[in-house]
């Protein structure tokens, strides 16, 4: 037997019977009659509980449909039966087993919240934790901060990772700043503050799918559709976002990403030296420096993209963008790539910007495509 948590609010029933080779769907407003099967006018006002009953051989499953009606399902393998709205009340409330539910969903706290990434223990370590996490000395508590739109259809998700060349964050301007863009459209932004690798690489990757898993499994209680969770990253953020599109497991992989002037590359030519010398150490292996080398990491499971950056970044050199926009363009992934023609590096969504409105115009229609 199964059944589905309803919330409180008055439902209306509609009625599908299902037998051998006839099904019927009936709206539970209308009165129906056909074959001694009688469905009169009723509805029903749900206190939040579970319903389940199996009658014989005849097993009604109770959920709610995408417009919101009560469903019941009626299998059913044997004669034909009667039933009328009213016997079929009194036995739901006094003969059926109807287990209540002892307690309702927490309340959505007031957006913006933070919770922790783990509650139960950090999965490992970047040698620092014991010191006391201190945000000064760039040793940071790893956790999101949720800002939700108001909406009442299930919202895309982005989960933002702010630069700093895995040494430092920039939480402003490539990350909590973004939210009432985003919230404007109607999509969730949850800010990523995750923790410095300071000679353990696996320590970023970490804290960012954990903080997917976390906005995923927290989804109806957020109103976010869990399979539209996507991420975001600017400068070293955007390698960190890269490699989760490219890396996560399938059931943390985002839908789509976004990232602003981003290191791709870690090979020494082409990267940014202060993010490989943090994130992988003075002398990687060939085979880390490939892994972590995005551009190279591309398959056909990787997620849409937008990619943004200015011609004249010098921090970050363009053909790192161009790289990865290539790659997933031989893997047939759609991606748009937009080089303005100044701005340098790390400009983020301050207005100072020279380009800043077309970038935000040219992320909405982007957006908007999918």
């Amino acid at each position: 037997m199964n059944g589905f948590m309803v919330d409180d609010m008055f439902i209306e029933f509609r009625l599908i019977f299902s037998g051998e080779n006839d099904t019927e769907k009936i709206d539970g407003t209308k009165p129906f009659d056909r074959k001694q099967r009688r469905i009169d006018d009723f509805h029903f006002e749900n206190q939040a509980n579970y319903l389940s009953v199996e009658i014989s051989n005849y097993r009604q499953i109770l959920y709610l449909s995408a417009s919101n009606l009560l469903i019941i399902k009626f299998q059913n393998n044997m004669k034909p039966f009667y039933l009328t709205g009213a016997l079929f009340l009194l036995f739901m409330f006094f003969a059926c087993p109807i287990v209540r539910s002892q307690e309702k969903a927490a309340p959505v706290p007031k957006s913006p919240f933070t919770i922790d990434l783990w509650e139960k223990g950090l999965p490992n370590s970047n040698g620092m934790e014991a010191q006391g996490y201190d945000d000064a000395k760039y040793n940071f508590k790893p956790c999101i901060t949720v800002y939700l739109p108001k909406t009442t259809r299930p919202a895309k998700a982005v989960v933002v990772c702010p630069g700093g060349g895995y040494a430092n964050l920039a939480m402003n301007h490539e990350g909590h700043d973004w939210a009432p863009f985003f919230n404007n459209l109607g999509i969730a932004v949850v800010v990523l503050k995750y923790r410095m690798p300071n000679g353990n690489h696996e320590v970023p990757f970490s804290d960012a799918c954990e903080s997917i898993r976390l906005t995923k499994a927290h989804a109806r209680e957020w109103n976010i559709d869990p399979d539209m969770v996507g991420i975001m990253g600017s400068s070293a953020g955007g390698h960190l976002a890269s490699t989760v599109a490219t890396h996560a497991p399938k059931e943390l992989r985002p839908a789509f990403q976004i990232l602003f002037y981003p290191v791709i590359t870690m090979n020494k030519e082409e990267t940014h030296i202060g993010s490989r010398l943090n994130l992988l150490g003075e002398n990687p292996t060939e085979e880390m420096e490939k892994s972590y080398s995005n551009e190279l990491q591309v398959d056909s499971s990787t997620p849409r993209a937008f990619i943004a950056l200015s011609d004249d970044d010098r921090g970050v050199k363009p053909v790192n963008s161009v790289k990865y926009y290539l790659a997933l363009q031989e893997q047939d992934i759609p991606a748009a790539l937009y080089i303005y023609p100044s701005g340098g590096h790390g400009w983020g969504i301050r207005e100072s910007f020279k380009y800043h409105i077309e970038m935000l115009m040219e992320l909405r229609s982007w957006l908007a495509t999918f």
